[in-house]
Order: structure tokens, then sequence, then C-alpha cells
């Protein structure tokens, strides 16, 4: 674990001068729906945290999805440059997105915890979800320490699952829900990932039930400047579990 630290906190420093030149742009490869305007809001979870969030509900909406953020003692936040690519796109495809701050990070209450007590703060999120449209199923969309947190959290109105760059490793695998579970969880692992091989990947979820692993090609761990093809695949693979009800 110290050593995943180390070399994370390396990697975070030459994202962090990254984006800070970069325009943030995101393309986008459909303009279908009308993707609604962001509202900011907030929620508790269960051990009476108050959580920030921020919202984005699409005309005609299909789905929604929750967004976890990046691991927050290394600057991670809800507006991450993967996390801010599926807010805004996810709802041009009619999938309406929820994301959040954990705990103790921007106005959100409370402090790190090690991301036991971040499972909370993603099932709250899961809930309040659910309460935003209680007539369309709501999906996980994790990356990195939060694709592993919410991986590990669950409700009963959650369709499935998506880690994008997941370490595998910030919390136990076989401890992880998505893997014991019947509804589908999709792994999107990019082919240079810094702290998790794609054969690491398929040989860990190997018990798995239900987990589909995939690679992103041409892409490492922040994906810097490569985006979309998460953003596509993430509301493709909503759409299949979606039609197939």
């Amino acid at each position: 674990m110290k050593h995943f630290d180390r070399a994370f906190l390396i990697l975070v420093c030459s994202y962090v001068i990254w984006f800070f030149c970069h325009d943030g742009t995101v393309p986008f490869s459909d303009m279908n729906a009308d993707p609604g305007s962001a509202q900011i809001t907030n929620f508790q979870t269960s051990d009476g945290v108050t959580i920030e969030a921020e919202y984005r509900l699409s005309s005609n909406i299909r789905a929604i999805a929750v967004l976890s953020h990046p691991h927050p003692l290394y600057g991670g936040a809800m507006n991450n440059n993967v996390v801010q690519a599926l807010f805004d796109s996810l709802p041009l495809d009619a999938i309406g997105t929820l994301r959040y701050n954990f705990r103790g990070v921007g106005n959100s209450e409370g402090g790190h915890g090690d991301g036991r007590l971040e499972i909370l703060d993603s099932q709250a999120a899961f809930a309040f979800a659910s309460q935003l449209s209680d007539a369309v199923p709501v999906f996980s969309i994790g990356y990195s320490f939060g694709a592993d947190v919410s991986l590990s959290a669950d409700d009963s109105d959650l369709a499935g699952w998506i880690g994008i760059a997941s370490p595998l490793a910030l919390l136990e695998p076989k401890e992880m829900k998505a893997g014991k579970d019947q509804r589908p969880t999709l792994l999107l692992v990019p082919e240079n990932d810094q702290f998790r091989s794609i054969s690491d990947a398929h040989a860990i979820c190997e018990p798995w039930v239900a987990t589909t692993v995939e690679k992103v090609a041409q892409a490492d761990h922040f994906f810097l400047g490569v985006t979309q093809p998460v953003t596509e695949r993430a509301s493709s693979f909503i759409s299949e579990i979606i039609n197939q009800d």
C-alpha cells in the first residue's frame, strides 16, 4: 500500500500540472437529448454526514448514473476530468447524472475514512439518485478510488456497476459486493494503467460473477485527453442493460 501511495502521488502531481494547462473541453459524439441544467444539492449518509452533490437530469431520462470520484487525499473531487466528462456527456444520451464529493472533500462534512466510511457516502448517493426519478434504474460509475469504494457499495434500486481504472487494492476485491452479485458489472482498465494491468484485473476478478473486464486502448490511469471512449462505453453498457428489460 505504501508503494502504491508514493507512485500515485507522483502521478497525481503530473496530472495537476496538465489539468491547469488544459482547456477542459470534452468532445461529444451525440447531441440527441437536452442535458438539462446542473443542480446543486446535498444529502445525508446513514451516519449523519451531509454530502455535497450536483445532478443533471436530461429530457426523456432513461436511467441515472451515480459518479464517484478518485482519491480525496491526492486531489480527487467531483470536478475530476473523468467524472466531469461523464457528468456532461451521459445526459446527452438521456442518462441523468449525480456526482458528489466524498466526506471531507469540498463542502461535504466529515473527514477521510480510508475507503470504509466512504462506502456509506456511495450508498447514500444511490438512495438519493433513486429519489430523483423513481421510474428509472440507477447505475454506479466509479473512477479509481471511487471505483473501489462504489464497487463495495449496494442499494436495492441499483441496476449495475461500472468501475473505471479500479486499483482493486484500496479495498479487498473479495469484499466488493459487485463481484458477488448477479447484476452486471463492467470494469474498464486502461491499456497503460500504472497501477493495475488488464491481465491482473482479469486474474483478480476471475471469481466474480456477471463481470466483464475490458481494455481502454491508448489510455493510462488518468485518461488525459482520452475520456471519450470511457463515456461512450459507459453509455452503451447502460443502454444494453436497459434494452434487456
